[in-house]
Formats: C-alpha cells, sequence, structure tokens
C-alpha cells in the first residue's frame, strides 16, 4: 500500500462526512462525535504503531483500518439515531458495506483489501473468532486497541459535561442513576469482560469501559492507558461503594502487572 492511497481515503472520508452534516442540533452533535472520534482513532494507531515498530507497510495498513472502521456509523445514526448495535445494526458489517460499495480498495492488492476488511469486520466482537481468511489477526488486535484508547477518552470527556450537552449517543441512552446491575459488577470482580447486553445503567456502561482492560493487545497500548490515568478518571464517576473500589482496583492491578511484564 502507497501513501497516497490512504491520502485518497482521507480525501474521501472528509468528503463522506460532510454529507451526514444537514441533521438537526442533536443528530449534527453525535454525527461530529463519530467523525472526532475517527481522526484519533487514526492518531491512536499511530502512536501504537510506531511503538510497536511497524513497518511502513503496516503502518499505512493499520492507519486505513483505524480511518475506515466505523464509516457504517453515519448512515447507522441517520437511519436508528442510535449507535446501540442491538438497536439497529451491526456497525461493522455497515462500514464493509460501505467500503465495498465505494469501492474504496480496488487499487491495492487482494491481500492487503483482505486484512482491511476483516479487521473492519471483525473489529466489534466481543471475542475473535479462531480463524480468518487473512494471514494473521495482527491488525484486528491493533484497530480493537486503537479504538478502545480513543473512546476511553471520548466518554470521560463526555461525563464530565453538564447532561444537557452531552451527546447523547454516548451512553447509549442508558438512564443515569446511581446504580450498578450486579451481573456487571461481578464480571468486572471476576476479571472478566462486562457484555453489553447485560447493561441497564450508564455506570454499567462504566464498569464495560473498565473491563476493556482485560482485552488489550499490545504493551504500547497497556502504556499509553497508564500514562492517561483513564481507568482512574472512568471509577471517579461511578458511586463510591467498597464492592466497586475493589472490581476496578483489581483492573487496574491487572494493567499494571501486564505492563510491568513488558
Amino acid at each position: 500500500m502507497q501513501l497516497e492511497q490512504l491520502d485518497a481515503l482521507k480525501d474521501w472520508f472528509a468528503s463522506h462526512v460532510a454529507g451526514f452534516y444537514d441533521l438537526d442540533p442533536e443528530g449534527l452533535l453525535n454525527i461530529q462525535m463519530k467523525v472526532e472520534h475517527t481522526w484519533r482513532v487514526v492518531s491512536c494507531m499511530q502512536e501504537i504503531a510506531e511503538g510497536e515498530r511497524l513497518n511502513e507497510n503496516e503502518k499505512l495498513l493499520a492507519l486505513s483500518i483505524a480511518l475506515l472502521h466505523d464509516v457504517g456509523r453515519f448512515y447507522q445514526y441517520r437511519r436508528w439515531r442510535t449507535y446501540r448495535d442491538s438497536e439497529s445494526d451491526n456497525h461493522a458489517r455497515l462500514s464493509l458495506e460501505v467500503i465495498r460499495r465505494e469501492g474504496l480498495l480496488e487499487n491495492i492488492s487482494d491481500e492487503e483489501r483482505l486484512i482491511i476488511e476483516e479487521a473492519v469486520l471483525f473489529h466489534n466482537l466481543l471475542s475473535l473468532p479462531e480463524k480468518y481468511s487473512s494471514p494473521s489477526d495482527f491488525f484486528i488486535r491493533l484497530i480493537r486497541d486503537a479504538d478502545k484508547l480513543d473512546i476511553w477518552k471520548v466518554v470521560i470527556e463526555n461525563y464530565r459535561l453538564p447532561e444537557a450537552e452531552r451527546a447523547s449517543a454516548v451512553g447509549l441512552g442508558l438512564p443515569d442513576l446511581p446504580e450498578v446491575t450486579a451481573d456487571c459488577l461481578n464480571a468486572l470482580a471476576e476479571g472478566r469482560i462486562v457484555q453489553l447486553n447485560k447493561t441497564r445503567f450508564l455506570n454499567d456502561f462504566r464498569l464495560l469501559q473498565i473491563s476493556w482492560v482485560y482485552d488489550l493487545n499490545f504493551d504500547t497500548t497497556r502504556r499509553l492507558l497508564l500514562e492517561r490515568e483513564y481507568l482512574q478518571q472512568l471509577a471517579a464517576t461511578l458511586p463510591d461503594l467498597p464492592e466497586i473500589h475493589a472490581a476496578v482496583q483489581r483492573a487496574i492491578s491487572s494493567l499494571n502487572a501486564l505492563a510491568g511484564q513488558s
């Protein structure tokens, strides 16, 4: 893959998302949130790629995946007014449809096209499939890490805003009440990923986001997460309860232990 091809994809993306700026103020806020998220995921991918010492071609592929991973989100929001896949459609599959419909990868090799398409299609799965058509799952793991790094930033900044100023789609419409669901808290306390279909309150979604620490793939990601203290900042938004403190501390300790091995 060539740098000129990545630049062409960036130009296409900027033009593509501009077609969704005709929504009402709330809709525009939610669309802009995803546009800004995409550009920041590209930046996060650049940091991970450099930290993991990817070669130039690997870096170009990784950055292309970061740019395209959520291109289906804009159609998703326009049609269903939500980013919650369970109430609309799988946004990763929608993204792949956009990529193919627009012919975005026609000028690269079949092998590279397959790597990008599979990374986009599988980036949002709870757990990765055992087999792929492409040579490895390396790029899928890259985008999963880069995506998480920016989602942590987005949600923390959004939670700090007055409720009237928040992008409504960030919390997936979950009620912001001082409660947590036992299944979600138990999963985090046991070192497991909190499942989205178990969440009932915004605090459950925060627990889910903390539990992502158990699904990181690269030492660079862990280092950046430690430096930015996203877990601690998320924890500060949760109810002040001993059982929540204990579950969060287990996640932070796990991160510290894994980072210390690198």
